[in-house]
């Protein structure tokens, strides 16, 4: 499978769900709608984002308390990745900043490894300036261990963490802007519109994708749900559909937007 997907073929993932074995997982064949909608977009894709240059955050920081543990989140990078390929396909010149992502590196993508908050701020600083869009899909962590202890903390001495507030990446970057579209996500645990809107205009964002993830389902899985919110203040539901298309969906948004 590799070896094809460096030759340029595409290999489609299989599906989650009941198996012929009574297990439920990974390994079903994809839905044949998922199938025509996939091939329709390959054959009627446009190199429309030759000579833009877009970079994406991806996946979860890690806040280290000690050399063995860290603060983290769920975040497993996959969408992130999916604006990455469908952007290297349409003849973009794509930066990947991925923190902790446990995903094959996508041919054709330059791919910059971090892992904390801050690491990221500084590749975001080097590498925003010379970008045409930014998709900021990384779930980056609100606050750090104020201090890392230098060894394994005893579980008897493990008793509080004191911390202290990251910087709001999202918003010292786009404060940072001269031409380029931003594109934010807000992960909530309910569909909440007004401040879905209150984060678009206080990030400096342009758009906004919001989703629901109360019952964990979007979390390292192929689909998504949820609520395009543009600066203009339009808004686009999205039914459920694989992290694909809505990587194509938010692309095109972008590119309108940049003219």
């Amino acid at each position: 499978v590799h070896t094809l997907r460096d030759r340029g073929f595409l290999i489609m993932e299989p599906a989650t769900g009941a198996l012929t074995s009574g297990d439920v997982g990974k390994g079903r064949f994809p839905d044949t709608t998922e199938i025509l909608a996939e091939f329709a977009r390959l054959t009627e894709r446009k190199m429309d984002l030759v000579g833009k240059k877009v970079l994406i955050t991806a996946g979860g920081t890690r806040e280290a308390i000690d050399p063995i543990r860290f603060i983290g989140n769920r975040s497993s990078g996959k969408q992130g990745y999916a604006i990455a390929r469908d952007a290297v396909a349409r003849g973009a010149e794509v930066t990947l900043i991925a923190a902790n992502v446990q995903l094959p590196d996508i041919s054709g993508v330059h791919t910059i490894r971090v892992e904390s908050a801050a690491q990221m701020f500084g590749e975001l600083k080097t590498e925003f300036p010379k970008s045409h869009i930014l998709a900021m899909t990384a779930a980056v962590a609100d606050a750090r261990p104020l201090q890392m202890a230098n060894s394994k903390i005893k579980k008897s001495d493990y008793t509080n963490i004191e911390l202290a507030q990251n910087p709001d990446l999202l918003a010292e970057i786009s404060s940072m802007k001269t031409n380029q579209v931003v594109i934010a996500f807000a992960a909530e645990t309910s569909h909440d519109e007004s401040q879905a809107l209150q984060k678009l205009a206080a990030k400096g964002a342009d758009i906004l994708y919001l989703n629901d993830v109360s019952s964990g389902e979007i979390f390292d899985q192929e689909t998504t749900f949820g609520e395009i919110f543009l600066a203009s203040g339009s808004r686009i539901k999205v039914a459920k559909t694989t992290k694909d298309t809505l990587a194509h969906q938010l692309l095109d948004q972008a590119l309108l937007q940049l003219g």
